[in-house]
């Protein structure tokens, strides 16, 4: 009977487990777990090869590791295939690492923000609000219809098709282009 209870404990524990992680949205084929970081998670995602390949050669890894908290618009492999031919492969070499660095830090925002607040924030900001990015360039969020889109210093207008993936250090959205700074 202990032995029976002792089964039927640690399934309830399992079904919770994965009941607590239901919500969390699956990113390019891989479940995200809120109790992982982001690098964590993105590493499983099949469509963020690129930007995890990025991080790396960037030297992001640690501080995307870190404590946070952190809002990243996470863009696709399909986002950094859009940019003209050889441009990632460009960005990826080391003598590259500065400008590589201010392109990812421009889709990182050091505060949490769910597709919830930033649907607040732009309401409370009259249509659009503002955000300083750990990069220090500015992005431009609108939220239309339950649709979330986030603009670069450019005039770049990127679609949030995932949202609130969260992270034990924040959250991550995904968008379907890459920001990028004024340069």
């Amino acid at each position: 009977m202990r032995k029976i209870s002792l089964v039927l404990l640690a399934g309830a524990f399992s079904a919770l487990a994965t009941f607590a992680y239901a919500e969390n949205p699956m990113v390019g084929g891989a479940a995200m777990f809120a109790d992982k970081n982001i690098v964590e998670n993105a590493v499983n995602s099949k469509d963020h090869t690129t930007l995890v390949a990025a991080v790396k050669a960037a030297g992001l890894v640690e501080t995307l590791q870190g404590k946070g908290p952190f809002t990243v618009f996470a863009p696709t492999n399909e986002a950094f295939a859009a940019l003209p031919a050889g441009t990632v492969e460009t960005l990826l070499k080391p003598e590259n690492k500065d400008k590589l660095t201010k392109i990812l830090t421009c889709h990182v925002v050091g505060a949490k923000a769910m597709a919830g607040d930033v649907t607040k924030m732009v309401a409370d900001d009259g249509g659009a609000h503002k955000a300083k990015t750990v990069g220090g360039c500015e992005l431009t969020l609108k939220a239309d219809g339950g649709k979330v889109t986030v603009t670069d210093e450019n005039g770049n207008v990127a679609n949030v098709t995932i949202a609130d993936v969260e992270q034990s250090n924040g959250v991550i959205h995904v968008i379907d282009k890459v920001l990028l700074p004024k340069m």
